[in-house]
């Protein structure tokens, strides 16, 4: 793989030593120590040396004296350290490349809205985490996790499997206990998937609730950034300080109406007489997790909810539609934020992207294409754009979440988020279980949390609960009550089948 700058070298030459962590099972998620030198020394020990986990690919050099002045703050969020997906500018030498070379040399100097506003309520940027190259958006043959810059992030319960995408780093990189929570961005799945097959909660909030500004783009009607944590609390806690208006991104004008204290929210959490919507198609057919979602429902069930069984089946006219928007907003969306960077990149439009990565083949190409990006390219029409999003729009939200909750009486969505982790495979890409509904709140633009609901054969699987435009606070406190009713044994991350391996 080609050099890295000082800042993304590899960290055990960088930071501490750790060595005594190598090769040992992990803590539990739920760490007990959260010092920030803690976590330096089991980025040492475990991100690029023993089971190699690439989660984090660079450091911030100032978290130090970041993590004491934070130590002053008041309120909850004060000192706590966190990770950064690597599409999300952080002020500061490190740059954000979304996993691409072409973009190694874009330091900023600029804090995303989102990281300015969890800096002033106390939190501690730790560094950056791998993701799939450009939000896994650049080929439909992709391996989650993998990038030009990071290499292939491992998923820690089982180093050969994935830790799903793009998000990967995020949800590798808390679950090893490298910190003690990540903000992921999602478009489709990105926060919700790699949460559930890394045994963490992920929320995916509503378009608009958090500002997407200065994060690298795919699409404006879908981006949303949310938080990865070990618990329901957690995730409430960050959305909490992460919410509101940003002059700057036009779908943030309501936020401030609609943001609240999530973590007030979830006081007196419960399910008594909620009615929840069972999206048994999205289940699949595999036995294992059927056992584990009809589990969960026994468990929902005890604790007070109405369980409603829904014959409904996605229109594939919705999934069909959703890439011609995602195509055209990516051209257009990219464009605009590589035509305003503010250092000398020397790509600033999709074009450009499309012309480095064939020059510099070896390195950006050596497991897959760009198909994506060049249909992308050639997705200029403009009419036929509208109506795909008119339609998908409206197969997710009005004929989809909003009328199943309204004519059921419902109060939220319930499905497996997906199916345990697969085999990193580099040659044919990603090939998990199909299943999950995560489509259709991400279509939509509504809320998805998914929240641990157990293991199969070790590996974690998620339990997802979806709602309406806005209805965040609602999506939690359900989350929370099933959390604290869950009896299903979680998995605990050991790096249990790491092998050496030419995966880099």
């Amino acid at each position: 793989m080609t050099t890295l700058p000082a800042t993304r070298r590899p960290l055990a030459t960088l930071l501490l030593t750790g060595a005594a962590l190598a090769g040992t099972a992990l803590a539990t998620p739920a760490h007990a120590d959260e010092s920030l030198a803690t976590y330096l020394a089991r980025i040492a020990a475990l991100n690029h040396v023993g089971p190699q986990l690439n989660a984090v690919v660079a450091v911030n050099p100032d978290a130090g004296r970041d993590a004491a002045a934070a130590a002053a703050m008041p309120g909850p969020l004060a000192g706590k350290v966190i990770l950064v997906k690597d599409n999300i500018e952080v002020a500061g030498p490190m740059p954000t490349t979304a996993g691409s070379l072409a973009l190694a040399g874009n330091v900023t100097g600029r804090d995303a809205p989102l990281v300015a506003r969890l800096r002033a309520a106390g939190v501690v940027i730790l560094g950056k985490t791998n993701l799939s190259e450009w939000a896994n958006i650049r080929s439909s043959f992709s391996s989650s996790g993998w990038s030009a810059v990071g290499g292939q992030t491992r998923n820690p319960y089982a180093t050969d499997r994935s830790p799903c995408g793009s998000s990967s780093g995020s949800g590798a990189g808390v679950a090893a206990g490298l910190a003690w929570a990540a903000i992921g961005t999602e478009t489709d799945g990105s926060v919700t998937c790699p949460a559930a097959m890394n045994g963490l909660v992920g929320f995916k909030p509503t378009v608009g609730l958090v500002s997407r500004t200065h994060i690298v783009p795919i699409s404006h009607s879908q981006d949303t950034a949310g938080p990865m944590t070990t618990s329901v609390h957690d995730a409430a806690l960050l959305l909490t300080a992460m919410a509101g208006s940003d002059p700057a991104d036009a779908a943030t004008a309501t936020a401030d109406r609609h943001k609240t204290d999530y973590v007030a929210a979830l006081a007196g959490a419960s399910l008594k007489g909620v009615r929840l919507g069972i999206l048994r198609k999205a289940v699949g057919d595999d036995a294992k997790v059927i056992a584990l979602f009809d589990r969960a429902l026994a468990d929902l069930k005890a604790a007070g909810a109405e369980l409603v069984e829904l014959d409904y089946a996605f229109d594939p006219a919705m999934g069909r539609d959703e890439n011609t928007v995602l195509n055209y907003e990516l051209r257009a969306d990219l464009g605009s934020y590589l035509a305003g960077l503010p250092g000398p990149v020397s790509v600033r439009t999709l074009a450009d992207v499309i012309a480095f990565n064939r020059t510099h083949a070896a390195a950006e190409m050596r497991w897959f294409g760009q198909d994506q990006f060049e249909a992308a390219e050639k997705t200029t029409d403009a009419a036929a754009y509208a109506k795909a999003r008119a339609n998908s729009l409206r197969l997710a939200g009005k004929d989809g979440i909003d009328r199943l909750l309204a004519t059921q009486h419902l109060a939220l969505l319930i499905a497996p988020t997906g199916g345990p982790a697969w085999p990193i495979d580099q040659v044919t890409g990603d090939h998990g279980l199909q299943l999950g509904a995560g489509s259709l709140p991400a279509v939509a633009g509504y809320p998805h949390l998914t929240v641990p609901m157990g293991a199969i054969e070790g590996l974690p699987v998620g339990l997802s609960f979806i709602g309406t435009a806005w209805d965040d606070a609602r999506v939690l406190a359900a989350g929370a009550a099933y959390e604290a009713a869950r009896t299903a044994p979680l998995a605990i991350p050991t790096l249990n089948t790491w092998r050496e391996s030419p995966i880099k």
